[in-house]
């Protein structure tokens, strides 16, 4: 019998195909950066989807990018790429307005001798010798009940240089009119608040007039106080609009002219850089470079959108808002309309917005009763006036409403000081 084993093979060496640790941990490194890149590109084209189909970021999609830029870290070259364009684009160089730039409708109105500021006086323009209508005042949205107009608006060129442009001014008579703060989810962000957009059937009832507010609250340089609560600290001496509790408004640095909370009827107080009107004249600097006074984003000097708030000597507020303006421009315009202290708002044509409004006193209306202030053939505000009522829009803006006492035949007697 013949018995068979296999033959003994001896075991194989180790292979030496095995990947030396450190091609090992090389591949696994580049595997995991490629999953979190692939993840964070995916996010942040995900939100970018979002935020350029967002209204409430803006108007337009180039507005609505910068904003998303802002929110994702990259503010410095936002504002990078907006410098390089205003360079690349200046506003237009001489020139003339188009056809009806300077406003239309009543300039003098019969009313009662009392209850009521006295109407302004022409503007004198910024441009030198003046053309037919600039700087006339044009009765602006709702009456009162006994017909007593509560707006003004004229509008003026921005300086002697950008003579194709006009800018709008609005005249507000707070002795007629009630200001009231509404506060955003975004600007100044927190919340929930008393006021915030939509604004209401109820409260449109009686609405004349709504205007942007200032900076995203990382750029304005200040604090923001409302209804009680401290959204952020406010800063000494900085640009304030300060609404009182019996709806009158101001504008100051704040701790100055009775502007501290030691005055127990402040209701509302938004801060914005530094004032640039103060005594009645634009304040020294205004030409020089400085971010944290005219604001980091674009700072003064570049002739863009702008806007900005004042108050008179007798108390009535004035807004102005349009194109080609810089900040010197802006306060030129400003202390011309008559304002002994004014403060620069929000810039950059989607954030310039001041609509007044329409119809019977006492009867719910909507953005469709509004008219924009600056609404030329060549130069509008592009939010239109139905973005107040919108509940995607999360920014600040402040609205003037007719006092109770002026929706009925009685005679006021209210007074305002500045």
């Amino acid at each position: 019998m013949v018995i068979s084993r296999p033959v003994y093979r001896p075991p194989s060496a180790p292979s030496n195909n095995r990947l030396p640790a450190r091609v090992y941990w090389r591949r696994r490194a580049i595997v995991i950066l490629a999953a979190v890149t692939l993840v964070v590109v995916g996010y942040l084209g995900i939100t970018l989807a979002l935020a350029l189909n967002n209204p409430g970021y803006g108007a337009s999609y180039s507005a609505r990018a910068a904003e998303w830029g802002r929110q994702h870290g990259l503010g410095s070259l936002v504002t990078w790429v907006e410098t390089e364009w205003n360079k690349l684009n200046p506003a237009k160089i001489g020139g003339n307005p188009s056809k009806g730039s300077y406003g239309s409708g009543a300039t003098k109105v019969n009313v009662p001798a009392a209850g009521h500021l006295p109407a302004p006086t022409r503007i004198a323009t910024p441009a030198g010798t003046p053309q037919t209508g600039e700087g006339v005042w044009h009765v602006a949205g709702r009456t009162t009940a006994k017909g007593v107009p509560a707006i003004y608006e004229a509008f003026v060129r921005p300086d002697p240089i950008h003579t194709s442009y006009v800018v709008g001014v609005a005249w507000m008579d707070p002795t007629l009119l009630r200001a009231r703060l509404y506060s955003g989810s975004f600007i100044p962000g927190g919340g929930p608040y008393n006021y915030s957009a939509p604004i209401t059937a109820a409260s449109s009832k009686t609405l004349v007039a709504a205007f942007n507010a200032g900076f995203r609250m990382q750029d304005a340089n200040g604090g923001y106080y409302t209804q009680g609560t401290m959204v952020k600290p406010l800063r000494p001496g900085a640009a304030s609009v300060v609404i009182f509790k019996d709806g009158t408004m101001t504008v100051g640095a704040w701790g100055s002219n009775d502007l501290t909370f030691s005055n127990h009827q402040i209701q509302s107080v938004r801060q914005n850089l530094d004032l640039i009107v103060n005594n009645g004249q634009p304040v020294p600097g205004l030409t020089v470079s400085n971010s944290l006074k005219w604001g980091k984003t674009l700072g003064g000097t570049f002739n863009v959108w702008r806007s900005g708030l004042g108050v008179t000597k007798n108390g009535a507020l004035v807004y102005v808002g349009g194109p080609a303006l810089s900040i010197s421009d802006l306060a030129s315009v400003l202390a011309r309309a008559g304002a002994v202290r004014a403060m620069e708002l929000d810039i950059n044509t989607d954030w310039v917005s001041f609509s007044t409004f329409t119809g019977p006193i006492d009867t719910p209306i909507t953005g469709a009763n509004g008219v924009n202030l600056v609404n030329t053939a060549t130069e509008q505000m592009i939010e239109r006036p139905s973005h107040y009522f919108a509940s995607y829009w999360a920014r600040d803006f402040f609205t003037m409403s007719l006092r109770s006492d002026q929706t009925t035949n009685s005679t006021s007697t209210t007074t305002a000081g500045g």
